[in-house]
């Protein structure tokens, strides 16, 4: 007759304590965003004309997070914005070109105490317009692993779908709600997305999408941020 061989306590609970991080990790990601459907269309941006105060630099977009810390700091209770300017399929990660910040005020000018409190941590402000068209979707902001789940769901399908419909839609601006990430890339007006310090050159084209105005010359100044 076959003896029964005893398992060691130690390896019955470790295998039960990975079992129980894996089924946490799932449900993490599955909060965080892992099957929610993304859903591109073109329409109006989840924002009006609105004012920001903003940090400006290049290099890899996953290294921008500090800036958003420090922003969220000085303004908790404010959204937070990114504008990202080149393409990292196409452009090297460390020329990327990029604004961070907060939105101080959207269709009013922002509380003059509240621009030299950002001013007085070096953050710059300026103004965007409303735009009616654009290249919109949306993320749920469950918890910090959402912001990766989007650049691995987002951007790609953000990409498709302006590549199958020939769209010139850029830049990629994301703006941070309570428990959502918005998403948009204008259609029109797009030269007014550009901070002063990566101001685009100009040249006028209309076309279907109604573009008002598109950047000229190099392949970092066209498209969005996110891998292909």
């Amino acid at each position: 007759m076959a003896l029964g061989v005893e398992v060691p306590w130690f390896l019955v609970s470790l295998v039960a304590l990975l079992v129980l991080l894996l089924v946490s990790l799932l449900v993490l990601a599955l909060h965080s965003g892992l099957r929610s459907p993304v859903v591109v269309r073109t329409g109006s941006p989840p924002v009006g004309a609105i004012t920001v105060a903003y940090k400006s630099g290049r290099g890899p977009y996953g290294s921008v997070g500090p800036v958003f810390t420090e922003a969220a700091s000085i303004g908790p209770r404010l959204r937070s914005i990114g504008l990202y300017y080149d393409d990292p399929a196409e452009v090297p990660s460390e020329q990327t070109r990029y604004a961070i910040g907060s939105i101080l005020s959207e269709g009013e000018p922002p509380a003059q105490d509240l621009v030299k409190i950002y001013e007085k941590s070096g953050f710059k402000i300026f103004s965007f317009p409303e735009v009616t068209h654009a290249v919109t979707t949306t993320f749920p902001f469950g918890t910090f692993l959402s912001i990766y789940l989007a650049i691995w769901r987002v951007f790609p399908a953000i990409k498709t779908y302006t590549e199958e419909r020939k769209l010139c839609a850029h830049p990629c601006v994301e703006v941070y709600t309570a428990d959502t990430i918005h998403y948009f890339l204008p259609l029109a007006r797009q030269s007014h997305f550009y901070v002063p310090e990566v101001e685009p050159k100009i040249v006028q084209k209309k076309g279907p999408a109604e573009h008002s105005d598109t950047v000229a010359g190099n392949a970092d100044d066209l498209g969005s941020p996110g891998p292909s």
